[in-house]
C-alpha cells in the first residue's frame, strides 16, 4: 500500500475529525492572511492617497486632523481661513494650483464640499482627472451639485434630482436647510474619497442660510499643488515655524503615515491574535490525531506485520497532519474572501479608499506554507507514538 493511499484511507476513516480540524485551520489561515493584507493595503492606499495635491493649508491645529478633513473628508474642520489667506497662497510663486474648499453641511450623512470648478482640472492620479461621467459640471453661483459615484450608488440619485442639505457634518433631520439643490452631474468612479462627496459651488456653503454671515467669505482649507518639491520646505518654514496662525500640512503622505504609526500597536495586537488562532488550530491537528492513536494501534500493527516499515508509518502520520492543514488552507481562501470583502466594503463606505482583496500578496504563499509546516511539525508527536507501537501486543484480538 502506497503512502498517499494510507493517508487517504486514514482521512476518510476519520472524516468528521478531519473536517472539523480542517475548518479550524481554514479559519486561522483566512484570519491571518486578511489581517496582513488589510494592514498592508490600507497603509499603502492611505499613504498614496493625496487627491492630486501635495499639501493642505488650514487653520492652526494638528496636521493630521487637517489632512483627514480636507483630503479624506473625515473629522471636523480645525477652523476657517480668511479669503485673503487663500488669495495669498494662490499667488505665491511656488504654487501651481490652489483650490479652496468649504465644509459644514451634509445630505443624509454624505458631506457637502463647496469648491471651485477648478476641481475638475485636477489630476488625482497621473493621467486621471476628476471627470463628470453623466450630466455636466456645476456652475458657480447656482444651487447645483455634482455627486460622487458612491453617493449616487448608495442614495440612488441621478442627474436632475433635487435635495435639501442638512446643517452640520452629521445627519440630523431637524437641521434641514431651505435651499434646494439640483444634481447636474455624477463623477466617474475615481476610487478616491471624492466618490463619497457631494460637490457644490463654494459660495453655496459660504452663503447657506443658518451659517454665520460674518464668515461668509471664509474657507475651511486650501488644497495646494506645488511647482517643485523643495517649495514645500519653504512654505513649511513660513507657515509652521515663522507663523503662528495657519498650518501647512506637507507632505500629505508623511502626515497620513503618522496616523498608522499611532495605531501600529493595534495592528500588532490583531497579528498576535491571528497567530494565536493559528497555534490553536495547529494544536487541534495534534490533538485530533493523537487522540485517535488508540483506535489505530491494531491497524498500525497489521500494516507492520504485512511489511510496512516504521519509517513509513511515521511518515504517514506526519503527511496526514500536513494533508489536513492543506485541505484547511484551500478553505482558508474562502474565509479570506469573506473577511476581505467585508473589510473592503466598510473601508470604502467610511473613507472612500478602495482595497483590492484579490491582488496578489506574499502572505498568500507563506501563510499556507507556514500553516502546513506547523501542522506537519505537530504531527511528529503522534507519529513517534505510532512508530513505537508494539506489533505483537496489538495483533492480539481484543478480549
Amino acid at each position: 500500500m502506497t503512502l498517499p493511499l494510507i493517508v487517504y484511507k486514514s482521512l476518510r476513516q476519520h472524516l468528521l475529525s478531519t473536517v472539523v480540524t480542517a475548518l479550524s485551520i481554514a479559519l486561522a489561515g483566512g484570519l491571518l492572511m486578511s489581517v496582513w493584507v488589510v494592514k498592508e493595503q490600507s497603509d499603502a492606499a492611505f499613504s498614496q492617497q493625496d487627491a492630486g495635491f501635495d499639501a493642505v493649508l488650514g487653520a492652526r491645529g494638528a496636521k493630521l486632523q487637517l489632512v483627514l478633513n480636507a483630503i479624506f473628508h473625515l473629522e471636523a474642520s480645525p477652523g476657517n481661513l480668511k479669503w485673503e489667506d487663500y488669495l495669498n497662497i494662490k499667488k505665491h510663486r511656488a504654487i501651481a494650483t490652489a483650490l479652496p474648499i468649504a465644509v459644514g453641511d451634509n445630505y443624509l450623512g454624505y458631506r457637502l464640499v463647496g469648491t471651485l470648478t477648478n476641481l475638475f482640472d485636477v489630476e488625482y492620479a497621473k493621467g486621471n482627472q476628476y471627470t463628470v461621467g453623466q450630466g455636466r459640471k456645476f456652475e458657480q453661483g447656482y444651487a447645483e451639485a455634482v455627486i460622487g459615484s458612491f453617493v449616487a450608488e448608495r442614495l440612488k440619485m441621478k442627474v436632475g434630482d433635487t435635495f435639501h442639505p442638512y446643517h452640520g457634518l452629521i445627519f440630523d433631520e431637524k437641521q434641514q436647510h431651505a435651499e434646494t439643490y439640483v444634481v447636474t452631474g455624477i463623477l466617474k468612479p475615481s476610487n478616491t474619497p471624492a466618490d463619497r462627496v457631494i460637490w457644490i459651488p463654494l459660495e453655496g456653503i459660504q452663503n447657506m442660510k443658518g451659517h454665520d454671515p460674518k464668515s461668509a467669505s471664509d474657507v475651511s482649507a486650501v488644497l495646494v499643488k506645488l511647482k517643485t518639491p523643495i517649495a514645500g520646505q519653504m512654505l513649511d518654514l513660513m507657515y509652521n515655524k515663522q507663523g503662528n496662525r495657519l498650518t501647512f500640512a506637507w507632505p500629505i503622505a508623511q502626515v497620513v503615515a503618522s496616523l498608522f504609526d499611532k495605531i501600529s500597536w493595534f495592528d500588532k495586537i490583531l497579528a498576535l491574535v491571528a497567530w494565536l488562532v493559528a497555534l490553536v488550530a495547529t494544536a487541534s491537528v495534534l490533538a485530533s490525531i493523537y487522540n485517535s492513536m488508540n483506535e489505530r494501534r491494531r491497524d498500525i500493527a497489521i500494516m507492520r506485520a504485512l511489511g510496512a516499515r516504521g519509517s513509513t508509518i511515521f511518515s504517514a502520520i506526519v503527511f496526514e497532519s500536513a494533508a489536513i492543514a492543506a485541505i484547511g488552507m484551500f478553505g482558508s481562501f474562502a474565509v479570506y474572501a469573506g473577511i476581505m470583502n467585508g473589510a473592503a466594503s466598510v473601508i470604502r463606505a467610511q473613507t472612500g479608499v478602495v482595497l483590492t482583496p484579490w491582488q496578489f500578496a506574499d502572505v498568500m504563499v507563506w501563510v499556507p506554507a507556514a500553516m502546513i509546516g506547523m501542522a506537519a511539525l505537530a504531527g511528529v508527536i503522534p507519529a513517534i507514538k505510532a512508530y513505537r507501537t508494539n506489533v505483537a501486543e496489538n495483533l492480539l484480538p481484543v478480549s
